[in-house]
């Protein structure tokens, strides 16, 4: 066998081993998703019903429905995604298109990025009850009330989703970053060659050609922060809270939360398992809804450009 064929048959082989070693991943990835799902799905299906998903809740959390936890759920994830995908947008922008690769600054932006990426979640939690509650929300107390009603000084829905926004901020920072690192320099080029500023170039046309990478983030942000648990628990969350938030400094209930405190804090668990299955399911099915929108929205965007 020649030294040409040899080579070319080494390389068939690595390909295929590369291809084959990907769908069995892939594959694997997709039968344990299956089962989990079906796992989930069999122990929720007596206790699934319509009643389920729209009444509030009685005897505390082990009868009627969870309603208020899915439109607390579904509120924090609003507001942490109108919080934190535009912050990390606009730090992306800086990071990319503004500052000085070699400066101190841009160093220490990317070190913080990197090291909160790695901060365990409980610690944003603590994060948030010490500065958001405690100090900006007994400022706003101390200012707006003289400190006579606690309305800000405690756990609520805003600094939940203020909480989240910054442990979902790394991630959204990396993707738009490196999906506005991908336009083309041509396109900047031509367009400061027209006579456009930078902010012009940026606004008409990185952005633009940025938006797949933007909607990414927030996809990436809603996955991450949806299911969440420890960041609320000083922060916002409640057990049992039959009615909706009706303002930022209400309380809110969550399904994570829920889930959490069904199986770790109940009487009798096995009492509780289908109303554990049935909330984790609804989570699930909340969560890939949220995606899904995200990805459509995308996907049009998408398609405008084009044509």
């Amino acid at each position: 066998m020649s030294w040409k064929r040899r080579t070319n048959w080494k390389r068939k082989l690595m390909g295929t081993y590369v291809v084959g070693s990907s769908a069995i991943a892939t594959l694997t990835i997709i039968i344990i998703m299956l089962v989990m799902t079906g796992s989930i799905f069999l122990g929720a299906k007596d206790t699934l019903s319509w009643e389920f998903l729209t009444a509030d809740p009685r005897d505390g959390m082990t009868a009627g429905g969870i309603f208020p936890a899915i439109v607390g759920t579904f509120l924090l994830v609003l507001l942490m995604s109108l919080a934190g995908v535009p912050a990390g947008a606009i730090s992306a922008i800086y990071l990319s298109e503004y500052a000085n690769q070699k400066s101190i600054i841009a160093r220490a932006i990317r070190f913080a990025v990197n090291t909160l990426a790695g901060v365990p979640s409980i610690v944003f939690g603590l994060f948030g009850l010490g500065f958001f509650v405690q100090f900006v929300g007994t400022g706003m107390d101390k200012l707006f009330t003289d400190g006579v009603e606690l309305r800000w000084a405690q756990p609520n829905i805003l600094w939940a989703s203020l909480t989240m926004a910054l442990l979902t901020l790394p991630v959204v920072i990396v993707s738009v970053e490196e999906a506005i690192k991908s336009v083309p320099q041509d396109l900047r080029a031509g367009s400061l060659a027209l006579g456009a500023t930078k902010w012009q170039t940026i606004w008409k046309v990185v952005l633009p050609n940025s938006l797949n990478g933007i909607f990414t983030g927030a996809i990436l942000a809603v996955s991450r922060g949806a299911g969440e648990v420890a960041p609320i628990l000083f922060t916002g969350a409640a057990y049992f809270l039959p009615q909706l938030p009706d303002s930022f400094s209400s309380q809110f209930m969550h399904l994570g939360y829920h889930v959490y405190i069904m199986s770790t804090q109940s009487t009798n668990v096995d009492a509780t398992k289908g109303i554990q299955y049935a909330t984790t399911l609804v989570l699930l099915a909340l969560t890939f809804t949220l995606n899904l929108s995200a990805i459509i929205l995308r996907s049009r965007v998408r398609a405008r450009q084009i044509q």
